[in-house]
This record gives C-alpha cells, sequence and structure tokens, in this order.
C-alpha cells in the first residue's frame, strides 16, 4: 500500500470514528431540555431536502462521468458533498434539541418502515469512509483505485440518501 493511500485510509478512519462516534453520543447522551425558540419539526424536512438534493447531484455526477466530463462530474460530487455535510449538521442538531420520533403505523408499513430505516442507518455508516476514500482517491488522480470502489460508493450513497426521503416521508406524519 502506497503512503498516499495509507493516508486515505487514516483520513477515512478517523472522519468515520468522529462522524459516526458524534451521532452514537448524540443518541446516548441526555437531550437539550431548555427552551427552543422555533419549531425544531422543520428540520427532518431540511434533512430529507438535503437528501433528495444529494440525490439528484450523485445522479449528475453519475451522468457526467458516463460522458467523460471529468469536470462536471467533481463539480456535482462536491454539491453532493456540501449536501451531505449539510443534512449531517442539521441531523446533530434536531437529535440533539429533541427525542426520537416513534413509527406510529402498523402492520405490513411497520414492518416496511423498520427494514429501510435500520438498513440505511448501517449503511449511511458504511458509506462514510467509502465516500472519503473514493473522493480522495479521485482527487489524487488515482484513476483506476477511484473507478473500482466507486462502483460500491455510488449506488450505496445513492441508496442511503433515496432510503433517508423514504424514511422521512413515512415518520412525518408522526412529528
Amino acid at each position: 500500500m502506497s503512503s498516499s493511500d495509507k493516508n486515505n485510509v487514516w483520513i477515512a478512519v478517523i472522519l468515520t470514528i468522529v462522524i459516526n462516534g458524534l451521532i452514537t453520543v448524540l443518541f446516548l447522551m441526555e437531550g437539550y431540555s431548555g427552551e427552543i425558540g422555533f419549531d425544531i419539526t422543520i428540520l427532518p424536512m431540511l434533512n430529507a431536502i438535503f437528501n433528495s438534493f444529494t440525490t439528484v447531484f450523485l445522479l449528475m455526477a453519475l451522468f457526467f462521468i458516463l460522458r467523460k466530463n471529468i469536470t462536471m462530474h467533481r463539480r456535482f460530487i462536491y454539491a453532493a458533498f456540501t449536501t451531505t455535510s449539510m443534512f449531517l449538521v442539521t441531523y446533530l442538531i434536531y437529535h440533539y434539541l429533541s427525542e426520537s420520533t416513534e413509527y406510529g403505523g402498523g402492520g405490513l408499513l411497520e414492518s416496511v418502515y423498520y427494514f429501510i430505516l435500520i438498513s440505511h442507518i448501517i449503511l449511511a455508516a458504511v458509506i462514510v469512509p467509502l465516500a472519503v476514500i473514493t473522493f480522495l482517491r479521485g482527487m489524487k488522480n488515482q484513476v483506476v483505485k477511484h473507478r473500482k470502489i466507486a462502483r460500491w460508493t455510488m449506488p450505496l450513497w445513492l441508496y442511503v440518501s433515496i432510503t433517508g426521503v423514504i424514511v422521512y416521508l413515512m415518520i412525518s406524519p408522526y412529528y
């Protein structure tokens, strides 16, 4: 493994630990109990909007790379990282300020909801290092390695961003 690859791995490991660690700590610690000057239920809707934009940006990045337009591909990947980062910030704020919302439906829809939610959570944790390594390999022009991992990263990241919107749509009546 080259020193560049080792650096990529270390950056991905550190970001994964920090991001997934923040989310874990947030769910384990006692939430905010003071006054909030606005309706925080708007934050999950913002999260869904950010996830929607991420999906569009990823699809556009895929469209442009299939047409060998690397410049536009990179621009849309930057945009996807931006909206994903915005999602992460509003997600952390919401879950610090509010308790988790319970799904209120039943029957088959409840099973579908929890399947989507659990797969979304697991793959969201997995996509962090994959996206970072894929991004860094692309930035360092390691084209062969970038393509190899991007074949996994793109569909998983799309799944996570799409299921994030679906989870919101399914739980939004219960906020």
